[in-house]
């Protein structure tokens, strides 16, 4: 065993001692059809040669053409039948882009490329022609190959739970250019009968003119990593971005722009670098949340705020949601005021007293808490803000459980449509500019 190792070849050396063999067998070939045509009475002696590479090519593009026609759909008929009987689904895409389709090409392809240096050794110069457009050819096919594996395992990735949630179509398009630049620069290469390694020494000339070309492509090009990497944005999501008038679903991400379909259905481009340098906002962390947000206030009017007495305290208690908190309340009062003196607490500024305003943020909690449209296991808040001089602004902070649109805007909308409505029911106005009307009037309950 340890001599029959030591004699075994490199692959590259027997893959070159093959091309020889095949080059002999076709030189041996040529120089037979030479030599019968020269016993041949009908044939001048001063176009032998020309007979004999017509005869020759018309044989290589015979046998070509039947390769092309005939045995390539006939493995791509056998090749279709085994990946309809195979259990996985990526074969399925690779067939479905081409990948096999593009791969019989390298047959004729590499046949003419083999066997024309061999053939035409008495014409050179067609062997050489006939070389250079099969090697061209084969490298189209390469190209087209390469870009159809691309796309088909795109697809195959983005169907596995990370592939949602990373963008590869800017890293494909990357791909694609690369495998596009180096097919261009090794079909130079054969056709102009130079070192690749001599093309790409001469690109360095022209490095700053590249640059410049292909700034957008570089800049979306690092923008895409960014993005994908840092899960900043993914296709599907909704994007808005006002400096660019975007507010929809993202469409594509690709190398030098993102494509978002906005909800009044028009479509906006954006460069990819612009997300980079620029703000955006991405809801998809609302729309994997468990509730969407409603954060809206309203102003009440300062001059009906005022103290509760028995009256309205009789009168709140049979509102539903704030029954148990007057009863908290009023005892939480009564201990401390038991510590002043009665005569100074028939002053109603002296001590602590309810109030209208206070009792109504009391209902809305109330209120919001029973809601079967509102996530309570999310932050629930009524708050009272800064007042701007228009009015005691309260703030709603809390999680609608239905994130649709058009759901949420209906649940937001009832909610408020109810607190406005209700509203005078505690003595209080909603603010609102002066228009003339008597608002004292209006406001007071029937």
């Amino acid at each position: 065993m340890p001599e029959d190792s030591d004699t075994l070849e490199p692959a590259p050396q027997i893959i070159a001692n093959q091309a020889e063999a095949i080059d002999s067998r076709m030189s041996n070939l040529a120089q037979n059809l030479s030599a019968w045509i020269d016993e041949q009475n009908w044939v001048p002696d001063s176009l032998n040669h020309f007979v004999a590479a017509l005869i020759l090519f018309l044989g290589m593009l015979a046998v070509s053409a039947t390769i092309y026609l005939v045995f390539r759909p006939l493995v791509l008929r056998w090749v279709k039948y085994f990946v309809g009987k195979s259990g996985t689904t990526w074969d399925n895409e690779l067939m479905g882009h081409g990948v096999f389709r593009w791969l019989t090409h390298l047959l004729p392809g590499g046949f003419i490329f083999l066997v024309a240096p061999g053939l035409f050794e008495s014409a050179p110069y067609l062997g050489k022609i006939l070389r250079t457009a099969s090697s061209l050819y084969i490298l189209v096919s390469c190209y087209f190959v390469f870009d159809s594996m691309v796309n088909a395992l795109q697809v195959i990735y983005s169907r596995t739970p990370a592939g949602r949630k990373i963008n590869l179509t800017t890293f494909a398009q990357v791909a694609k250019l690369l495998a596009a630049l180096v097919a261009i620069i090794l079909s130079l290469a054969v056709i102009l009968g130079k070192s690749p390694l001599v093309l790409l020494g001469g690109l360095g000339v022209f490095a700053s003119v590249l640059m410049l070309v292909f700034k957008d492509v570089i800049l979306g090009f690092i923008a895409g990593i960014q993005l994908a990497s840092n899960r900043m944005l993914s296709r599907g999501d909704w994007l808005e971005m006002p400096s660019y008038q975007a507010d929809g679903n993202v469409e594509l991400i690709g190398l030098t722009t993102v494509k978002v379909r906005n909800w009044d259905r028009t479509v906006t481009t954006i460069p990819t670098y612009a997300l980079i340098s620029d703000s955006f906002k991405n809801w998809q962390g609302m729309s994997e949340s468990n509730g969407r947000r409603i954060k809206r206030s309203f102003l009440i009017d300062t001059n009906s705020i005022r103290l509760c007495d028995e009256k309205m305290l009789e009168r709140f208690r049979e509102i539903e949601h704030i029954s148990a908190y007057l009863d908290t309340k009023e005892e939480e009062i009564e201990q401390s005021n038991s510590k002043i003196d009665e005569a100074r607490l028939n002053n109603r500024v002296n001590g602590r007293r309810l109030t209208n305003v206070g009792t109504f943020r009391a209902y809305i909690e109330g209120y919001l808490k029973t809601h079967p449209d509102i996530n309570q296991k999310m932050t629930l808040l009524v708050r009272q803000l800064d007042t701007g001089g228009r009015g005691i602004p309260i703030e709603i902070y809390c999680f609608s459980s239905n994130k649709e649109w058009g759901a949420y805007e209906s649940i937001q909308a009832d909610i408020f449509d109810h607190l406005y409505a209700v509203a005078p029911e505690f003595d209080l106005r909603i603010f609102q500019e002066p228009t003339g009307y008597d608002f004292q009037q209006l406001a007071s309950p029937q």
